[in-house]
This record gives structure tokens, sequence and C-alpha cells, in this order.
């Protein structure tokens, strides 16, 4: 049985472990919120855009666009992979890497044995995690969440685009963790590129009042475009395009904070269930080694009695 004093300082190290997750807990709740207000502000535009790029290809002939381009044979292809840059959040992003294993395995792994599947892992945890199996790996975005800026969406689309457009790939996903609430997240794996014949609808998307999921009204009106359809597809894909990526930075970000505050809540209930064990161990101890000084006092004093 541990003695008194290495119970003691178990007791000590855990209670200070119990601060340190508190005070995480108190952080992500804090983080939580900015996120939380950021997506609610990025979400009604980025489901407003993606609708009416579907309103515009109802109307025009998006064959000789080359971002709508359906390819016969996906010679190579483009993963955009995002988790967050640090642990501590439970399986948030176990499970998201989860979902890109599951992604590969199902629809690129003919592209993964011939070597021309490519990664982006946007976020420490996807960055190494792909790197250390031997994918081959485009760009460095670790420590990207630090400092999450839109700039950065931009840079990554420019990349995939220049990418589609010069044959290197033939298509482009991208996999992150979609919002819906503080305990749960929905892990998504979206195609980018070609831009889809069929608007994709997330959980969240299909969930939302404002959004219509029905496609099929929209063709009765008639709209009257100025500038003329063709130039506004043309301004609109590159903005598309780089809000829904940044929109899915913004839904991992959000998601991370959200788990990462039910782990340190966990972890901080477990450290006090371990704490109660051990003081009922610390005092059962304490208590036997206090009947054993009193028997031996008694010993002695019986003895020296008999004498």
């Amino acid at each position: 049985m541990a003695s008194l004093r290495d119970i003691r300082s178990r007791i000590g190290s855990v209670q200070n472990t119990q601060q340190i997750t508190r005070a995480m807990k108190m952080v992500a709740a804090a983080k939580l919120r900015k996120a939380q207000e950021r997506i609610f502000a990025a979400r009604p535009y980025a489901f407003k855009i993606r609708e009416m790029i579907g309103h515009l290809r109802q109307r025009l002939d998006v064959a000789t666009h080359p971002l709508f381009e359906e390819r016969e044979g996906v010679g190579g292809a483009l993963l955009i992979v995002v988790t967050s840059d640090r642990g501590l959040a439970g399986a948030f992003n176990a499970n998201l890497l989860k979902v890109a294993e599951a992604t590969i395995a199902e629809r690129f792994q003919a592209q993964r044995d011939a070597g021309t599947l490519r990664i982006v892992g946007v976020g420490r945890k996807a960055h190494e995690y792909f790197s250390k199996r031997g994918f081959e790996m485009v760009g460095d975005y670790q420590g990207v969440f630090n400092d999450l800026r839109f700039p950065l969406a931009g840079e990554i689309v420019d990349l995939a685009v220049e990418g589609f457009v010069d044959g290197e790939w033939d298509v482009v996903e991208v996999v992150y963790n979609e919002f819906k609430n503080t305990i749960t997240q929905n892990r998504v794996a979206e195609q980018l590129l070609p831009i889809p014949a069929e608007t994709f609808f997330t959980p969240v998307m299909e969930d939302a009042a404002d959004v219509d999921t029905d496609g099929g009204e929209v063709s009765e009106v008639e709209y009257l475009f100025e500038p003329s359809a063709d130039v506004l597809l043309e301004r609109l894909i590159p903005e598309y395009l780089q809000y829904q990526l940044w929109r899915a930075f913004l839904e991992s970000n959000a998601s991370e904070q959200g788990a990462r505050m039910v782990a340190m809540d966990a972890a901080t209930t477990n450290a006090g269930e371990l704490l109660k064990d051990l003081k009922l161990t610390y005092n059962r101890v304490r208590q036997a080694a206090i009947t054993t000084e009193i028997i031996e006092i008694s010993s002695g004093a019986d003895a020296l009695a008999a004498q």
C-alpha cells in the first residue's frame, strides 16, 4: 500500500491538473463564443452565394468553363483535410482523420496506389498525420488557427484551381468538421472542384430554414442580370470557392473549441472524482497508521505493567 506521503503527493498533482483543465475549459469557452459569432456571420453569405451559383448554372452553358468540367477519368486528386493545430480536444481530430482515410479508401485508392493523390493538411494534426504516412503533401499550413485570416482560404483555392486547370489533379475535395452545437460536430467530405452539377448540402444547411434545398422552383423565376450572367458567373466563381473554403475553416475552428471545452470539462470532473477516491484512501491509510500506533503503545504499556 502507498505511503501517506505518496498519496499526499498524488493529491497535490491531481489538484494542479484540475486547475489547469478548469482554466483550459474557460479559455475554450471564451474562444468558442468568438468562433460562433464568426461562423454565424459567415454562413448566410456562404449559403446564398452557393444558391446563386446554382441559379446561374441553370441558365448558362457552363460546359465551356474549366472549373465546371467533369472529367471522364480521375488521374490525380487533391484532398484538403482541415484539423486543429493542438490536441486536448477529445476525439475531434481522430474522428476527422478516420473520415479522411475512409474517403481515400472509397474514392481515391487508385490515385493513392498510383502516387497521384496529393494532400493539403490545414492544421498541424493533419499535416503530421499524412506526412508521417508517406502521402505527398502540398504546402505547409501548420499553425494557421493561431491567427486565422480570410486570405489563407484564397491562397489554398488559388493553389487548387491552378493544379486543376493544369491537369495535375482532376478532383479537389475538402474534409472538415461542421459545427452543429457545442457537443456535436458533423464530419463532412465535400467536393470543391469541379463545381458539382447538383448543389451539395451539409447537415446544417439541410436544417437551416433560409436555405433552399429543393432547387426546383427557382427555374420558374426570370432574372435580369447586370452585368451579364456570363460576366457575373466569372466574377462569382473565385469568390464562391474562397468563401466555401473559408466557411470550412470557421466551422472547424468553432467545432474544435466546442470539443476542447467538453473534453476539459470531462477532465475536470474526472479529476474531482479521482480526488475523492484519493482522499478516501488517504484517510483510510491514516486511520490504519493511527490504529497501529495505538496498538503498539498499548502493547508497550502492557509489557511494562507485566514486569
